[in-house]
C-alpha cells in the first residue's frame, strides 16, 4: 500500500481584516501558496494530479471553485484539476486528509491540498446571507434544526465552556496574553519558515511585501485587554472578548502530499508521515468540544499517548477551546502551541488548517522533535485531528 507523506508545506502571512492584504483577492492568495510549495518542493507541476481546496465561505470571490480557479491563475497546466470543500473551520485540515487519502489508496501520486479565506473581502455567512439584507446565519437555517438541537452562537458555546470548566476572565486573557508572547518570539526569531511572503498594502495604501503574521503584538495593552466587554454576554458575567479570541484574518495555505516512493524516486525528500487521521461529530451545542474526542480518537488510531506527542497544534478559535481540552486531556500547555496560535496570528477561516499543519511540521524539525498532533474545532460540533511523524 502506498504511503502518503508531506512533502513541503507553505502559507502566506496572515493580514488583519482590512489590513495589509486587503488588496488581495483569495484566488491569487490561493494561487502564490500553490507556485510557492511546487517551486519550494522542487517539484515540476504537471506532476500534481489534484488540488484539495478548504474555502469556508463559497461565496462572492470565494466562490466557482476557487480550487480550480486558482490552478489557473497559478499557470498550472489545464490537465491539473482542483476542487473545494467546506467543513467549516477544518476545511484545510480536511483537504489534506483527503489528500493523504487519495494519495494512500494508490489513486495518485502528488495531491495538493489548501486552503483560502478574505475574511476581508468575503464577510463571514456571506454564502448564506447573499441577497438576504440585514439577516445573520442564524436566521436563514432550517426552523426545523432547531427543535432538534440546541443551535447557538459559538461565541456562547465558548462561555458556556467556561462556566461548566470554572475557567475565569483572568485565566483566558493569561492564555491570550502568552499565545502573543509565543508567536512574538517566534516572529523574532524568524521560526516560521513556512511563510512565503507575499504583496501587501500599508496602510497609507503604498505597496509593501508582507513578511509575518500582522496580527501579532509583541507589546500588549494588558490595561485595555482587561477592560475590554465580554462580546457575547455584555450584559451578564461573561470572559469571551475579542483579546481572548481568534482574530478575523486573510491568508492562503497549501501542503504538498505524495507517495513516498515515487517522491524519493523523483529526488524529492519526504518530511513526514501519517500516523492518524481523524474526523468527529460531537455536541452541536458545546460545539468546540470536539477536540476532546478527535484527540482521544486519533491517539488510539496511532497506538500513542499524551505523552509521546513532542508537539500540539490546537485551533485557537477562543481560548477556552485549548484551555479545556488541555485539562480534559492532562496536556501540558508549554508543549501546546509553542509558536503561539489564532489569537496572535489570526485565523482566515479556510486557510487554518493547512497553515497550522506547515507551522507544526517546521516546529518539530526546529526542535528536534518527532510527533506531532494537530486538533481543530468546527462549528455545528465536529472536529479534526491529525498525528504525523517526522523523517
Amino acid at each position: 500500500m502506498p504511503e502518503a507523506v508531506i512533502i513541503d508545506a507553505v502559507r502566506t502571512p496572515f493580514g488583519r481584516r482590512g489590513g495589509a492584504l486587503r488588496e488581495q483577492r483569495p484566488d491569487a492568495m490561493l494561487a502564490h501558496v500553490l507556485q510557492a510549495v511546487v517551486r519550494r518542493a522542487g517539484l515540476d507541476p504537471a506532476k500534481v494530479e489534484d488540488v484539495v481546496d478548504g474555502t469556508v465561505t463559497l461565496a462572492g470571490e470565494q466562490g466557482a471553485n476557487p480550487g480550480r480557479l486558482g490552478v489557473l491563475l497559478a499557470g498550472f497546466p489545464t490537465h491539473v484539476p482542483g476542487v473545494s470543500l467546506n467543513r467549516m473551520c477544518g476545511s484545510s485540515q480536511q483537504a489534506v486528509h483527503f489528500a493523504a487519502q487519495a494519495v494512500a489508496a494508490g489513486d495518485m501520486h502528488y495531491v495538493v491540498a489548501s486552503g483560502v479565506e478574505s475574511m476581508t473581502r468575503v464577510p463571514m455567512f456571506l454564502d448564506i446571507t447573499l441577497g438576504r439584507e440585514g439577516a445573520n446565519g442564524y436566521e436563514v437555517l432550517n426552523p426545523a434544526l432547531f427543535r432538534q438541537h440546541e443551535l447557538i452562537h459559538q461565541g456562547e458555546s465558548a462561555e458556556r465552556i467556561a462556566d461548566k470548566w470554572g475557567l475565569s476572565r483572568e485565566r483566558v486573557d493569561a492564555y491570550a496574553k502568552e499565545s502573543h508572547r509565543r508567536a512574538a518570539a517566534a516572529q523574532q526569531a524568524q521560526a516560521n519558515k513556512e511563510i512565503e511572503p507575499i504583496a501587501g498594502v500599508t496602510p497609507e495604501a503604498a505597496s509593501m511585501q508582507l513578511t509575518r503574521d500582522e496580527g501579532v503584538r509583541s507589546v500588549l495593552d494588558e490595561q485595555k485587554m482587561a477592560s475590554l466587554k465580554p462580546a457575547f454576554r455584555p450584559e451578564g458575567k461573561g470572559v469571551v472578548t475579542a483579546a481572548n479570541s481568534s482574530q478575523i484574518s486573510d491568508g492562503a495555505s497549501a501542503v504538498l502530499v505524495a507517495d513516498a516512493a515515487v517522491a524519493r524516486a523523483d529526488g524529492l525528500r519526504p518530511r513526514a508521515r501519517f500516523r492518524a487521521r481523524v474526523v468527529v461529530g460531537s455536541d452541536p451545542m458545546l460545539q468546540l468540544t470536539g477536540v476532546i474526542p478527535a484527540t482521544e480518537l486519533a491517539l488510539r488510531k496511532a497506538g500513542l499517548t499524551v505523552q509521546d506527542i513532542d508537539w500540539f497544534e490546537i485551533n485557537e478559535a477562543f481560548a477556552v477551546v485549548p484551555l479545556c481540552w488541555a485539562r480534559e486531556l492532562s496536556i501540558p500547555l508549554d508543549k501546546v502551541n509553542p509558536w503561539g496560535g489564532a489569537i496572535a496570528h489570526g485565523h482566515p477561516l479556510g486557510a487554518t488548517g493547512a497553515a497550522l499543519m506547515g507551522k507544526m511540521l517546521n516546529g518539530l524539525e526546529a526542535t528536534g522533535g518527532s510527533l506531532g498532533l494537530q486538533v481543530m474545532c468546527i462549528g455545528h460540533g465536529q472536529a479534526t485531528a491529525t498525528i504525523i511523524e517526522r523523517l
